[in-house]
């Protein structure tokens, strides 16, 4: 089928089409949009529900079912106080603020450049520092002796938790401990979609290795880790790895890598690779008096384990995706819009579609869903014209489509329609599983 690519120049208003798609098909939303919405925050539909496990299924069996040195954690949301304040947030989880003396409105001082709002020309306030962890109370009574936080990050319950899994699963360094869960950032500066939020679900892994491992296992969870996009069916060419410079470098790491993905609007941070050193456990053990040590019974000695950290985010990873996948292009003189997700985290991978709305097509189309259901993430639409149907399809991410037609009772045959090249292919009804898991797998 010959198509003609959506113009290069036309690239820029991809980020607003994309989030007009995912309102429209149901992937995401803003948060209470009825009551006008709340900056940061975002809800995710049906179609966004079902890509987002798909790429939390992909990331936890990647990095913890088909390995042996990882096991999993899914520690609390709200942590002692005392957690934060050893680890350094309290004191230092902050980013410098600006303030339009004009219109009001705050931003990050590294994303302003010079002295003046560039919109009406206020003049900016001296940066100040702004505190990012969201602050809430434990119990009955508001005041400093309840105060609590919510998470900013998901890493620091797995470090509170290293002796713990040590003892209780008997892995030994090199191994890891992995972790998926929500984490809440009060940004001042939330934006581009979902890309950055005040709430937010992170995929973290802590690589426990002995101090002298630390560079080489760095070395190795990079080059893993842009890998692992590649999987995703991620365009290379879109994809880089990014060394940080020493300036870059927090004060207790080694060495940091970026996986970075080129957006609509610009080259930008989709996962950190960190060397960590021993920072953290020696933090919580000098706080709390607890021994976070390893004792190698092999070599006859005893060290606090140094870090390498993989930190990616789920609703950055999900926009990466759906950018990644868009389409736009004429087919027979109409646009045709396209996701070409990767066929295992589309939301649905086979769609079912009766010709008409008239038996015995239904019945057939229903019996062949159903039988499909166990092996494919499957979805049935007899609404509308089938050419309109296609598009839908198409739209949302489902890489085949299964057509029942009047000639499916006699011949006892489909045809699957493929979403990427828009073949049609006549397959007999007893095949039709092998053929859909020949093509998805």
């Amino acid at each position: 089928m010959a198509t003609a690519p959506l113009p290069s120049r036309e690239a820029p208003a991809v980020m607003e089409k994309l989030v007009s798609l995912a309102k429209r098909r149901g992937f995401f939303f803003q948060s209470s949009e009825i009551y006008g919405g709340l900056q940061g925050f975002w809800d995710f539909g049906p179609l966004g529900v079902t890509l987002r496990n798909n790429i939390k299924r992909a990331w936890w069996r990647t990095m913890v079912e088909l390995r042996d040195d990882v096991v999993g954690i899914d520690a609390a949301i709200i942590m002692n106080p005392k957690t934060w304040v050893a680890s350094g947030h309290v004191q230092n989880f902050t980013d410098p603020l600006v303030e339009c003396k004009k219109c009001h409105q705050r931003f990050r001082a590294d994303q302003v450049s010079g002295t003046r709002h560039a919109d009406d020309g206020g003049e900016f306030t001296e940066a100040r520092q702004f505190h990012l962890m969201f602050r809430t109370f434990v119990g009955p009574v508001e005041d400093s002796s309840a105060q609590v936080y919510l998470r900013p990050e998901t890493a620091q319950g797995i470090f509170v938790n290293f002796a713990n899994i040590l003892s209780s699963t008997r892995m030994r360094p090199p191994f890891g401990i992995a972790q998926i869960g929500k984490a809440f950032r009060n940004e001042i500066t939330p934006g581009n979609s979902i890309f950055r939020l005040r709430e937010f679900e992170q995929m973290e892994m802590e690589y426990f290795v002995p101090p002298a491992e630390e560079m080489m296992w760095l070395d190795h969870w990079k080059d893993e880790r842009l890998k692992w996009y590649l999987g995703l069916g991620i365009k290379p060419e879109k994809l880089r790895l990014r060394q940080h410079g020493k300036e870059e470098l927090a004060h207790y790491a080694r060495g940091a890598f970026d996986v970075e993905y080129e957006f609509p609007f610009g080259w930008s941070e989709l996962e950190g690779v960190a060397a960590r050193g021993d920072y953290d456990l020696v933090a919580h053990q000098q706080a709390s008096g607890r021994d976070l040590s390893y004792f190698d019974d092999v070599h006859r000695e005893r060290y606090v384990p140094h870090v390498v950290e993989p930190s990616a985010g789920v609703d950055r990873t999900m926009l990466t995706v759906m950018i990644d996948a868009y389409h736009e292009e004429e087919v027979r003189g109409e646009q045709r819009v396209v996701l070409r997700l990767h066929p295992s985290i589309a939301p649905i991978q086979v769609a079912i579609l009766p010709l008409s709305r008239k038996e015995p097509l239904i019945a057939a189309a229903q019996r062949i869903e159903h039988e499909l259901r166990p092996y494919f993430r499957t979805e049935y639409d007899d609404t509308q014209s089938i050419g309109k149907r296609y598009r839908r399809q198409d739209e949302i991410g489902t890489p085949y489509g299964v057509t029942i037609d009047f000639e499916t009772e006699t011949d006892r045959s489909v045809t699957i329609r493929s979403r990427d090249d828009m073949t049609q292919v006549r397959v007999p009804v007893a095949k039709l599983r092998e053929a859909l898991q020949e093509r998805l797998h």
